[in-house]
């Protein structure tokens, strides 16, 4: 059935989010803030991985690293269309939104939960590189895998931000479900290099959503999202970089 793997994914998230809802009563504020700190570090480590997979290789008996140049072109470019669009700002209003339909205006954390969450689900090469495999195979393995993850990152993250991070769902069955509906189209696209370049610049900005949980709101995430596509677009580029 295509179409399973991001179903599933979502009732994941939902799921998570209500058991965090759930333990998060049982927890006291000390209590929560170390837990979201410690979410912070785990989501820092994660990024960390990421990204020195994409930057170091081994060549005869040496670790030596690269894509330093698609690093920095990536993210200066993005973060300029980023800051441009304001897209931190786009984030911010639908959750406020949905704050707001939801019942939870007095929710003081609603929206910050929702905006970190959702960039923790949904930046990666597992979102697309799944939803792709799903769309044309009907191979939803890879992210019954990310469904896993999420399920254990939301409950985390609601137990200490509160129920914001459950509408986490939304953005990833919009997002995942229409890479699926059109995987036949993006795949083309997504070749071994645009992929590696992806999952690269992904990991960099899920370590920046984990400094944002440790520090507080240090980076506007969401306004460097646009240095994801700029990555893909290097990928195609005639010269190296």
């Amino acid at each position: 059935m295509i179409g399973l793997g991001t179903i599933v994914n979502v009732l994941a998230i939902i799921v998570g989010g209500l058991s965090g809802v759930v333990f998060g009563r049982f927890l006291r504020e000390r209590h929560q803030e170390t837990l979201c700190r410690t979410c912070g570090i785990c989501v820092l480590f994660l990024g960390i991985s990421g990204a020195m997979e994409g930057m170091l290789s081994i060549e005869g008996t040496s670790v030596v690293s690269g894509k330093s140049m698609i690093v920095i072109a990536s993210l200066a470019i993005g973060a300029l269309i980023g800051e441009l669009l304001n897209m931190e700002l786009w984030f911010e209003q639908f959750g406020e939104w949905l704050k707001e339909k939801s019942g939870n205006s007095k929710d003081k954390l609603f929206v910050e939960g929702f905006v970190t969450a959702t960039l923790t689900v949904c930046i990666g090469a597992m979102a697309i590189v799944g939803a792709i495999q799903d769309g044309i195979f009907g191979d939803p393995s890879i992210l019954l895998a990310k469904a896993v993850l999420d399920f254990i990152i939301v409950m985390v993250m609601t137990c200490s931000m509160g129920k914001g991070c459950i509408f986490s769902a939304i953005p990833v069955a919009l997002f995942q479900g229409s890479v699926t509906l059109l995987a036949r189209l993006i795949k083309p696209i997504m070749t071994e290099a645009a992929l590696a370049n992806l999952s690269l610049i992904g990991s960099i900005l899920i370590f920046c959503v984990g400094i944002n949980l440790i520090w507080k709101k240090q980076i506007r995430v969401a306004n460097l999202l646009p240095a994801i596509v700029i990555a893909v677009v290097i990928a195609f580029l005639p010269i190296g970089i």
